[in-house]
């Protein structure tokens, strides 16, 4: 029986993708560098750090990565703030209150930074549903490497044979398989260009999930 359940956050809980994308792109634009849509779309599920790690390394740039994260998160922090449209995916909320109150553990395992997850549970009110918050900058290796979710489930009231976790990219599908969990794949129309294939079961809407269906997966 599923005790606990292990939620990504970006393209899962909420869709921060385009001020991602916007924040990055924009990054790139003061750099002086031509990131294409595949190469971009490779980085899915990475935090960061790896992304800036990569990018150096790709373009020669030679960059100071602490220093090219702080201006992105700069830009990103901006525009977040601005952005009055951001919303919970939909069914979501209903699916984390249909959890909680029926005594399922969450947990969240995201590669975003941790001032990104709590600006996110803070505008959206989510402190009170998970127990554990867990962030990809705590890891030197990003998804598909398993660390992150392996952390996750340690953290956990149960054996990871009695969690799930909630992916919509193809490298978080990837890293909860590589951690022995089971994995629901969800195709958000927010995730383009994500292979879902390697999940247990792939949903399209948050609708075809709850506490009754949750803990026989």
């Amino acid at each position: 029986m599923i005790q606990t359940v292990i939620f990504d956050m970006d393209g899962v809980i909420v869709d921060t993708e385009p001020v991602h994308r916007y924040a990055y792109f924009q990054h790139f634009s003061e750099l002086s560098i031509d990131v294409s849509e595949e190469m971009f779309t490779s980085f899915t599920g990475n935090s960061t750090r790896n992304v800036f790690q990569r990018v150096n390394t790709i373009f020669n740039l030679n960059a100071d990565v602490e220093e090219l994260i702080l201006r992105k998160r700069t830009i990103f922090n901006d525009a977040f703030d601005h952005k009055e449209d951001l919303e919970l995916l939909e069914g979501v909320e209903n699916l984390i209150k249909n959890l909680h109150e029926n005594g399922v553990e969450l947990i969240l395992a995201s590669s975003a930074s941790k001032v990104t997850i709590d600006r996110v549970f803070r505008r959206f009110g989510l402190h009170p549903y998970f127990k554990h918050i867990v962030s990809g900058e705590d890891f030197p290796k990003s998804k598909p490497h398993p660390a992150i979710f392996e952390f996750a489930a340690s953290l956990s009231k149960a054996p990871k044979e009695n969690c799930i976790v909630i992916e919509d990219s193809t490298n978080g599908v990837l890293a909860a398989k590589a951690a022995g969990i089971y994995c629901v794949g969800y195709n958000s129309i927010h995730s383009k260009l994500q292979d879902l294939s390697k999940a247990d079961t792939v949903i399209n809407h948050f609708n075809e999930l709850d506490y009754n269906i949750v803990a026989n997966l």
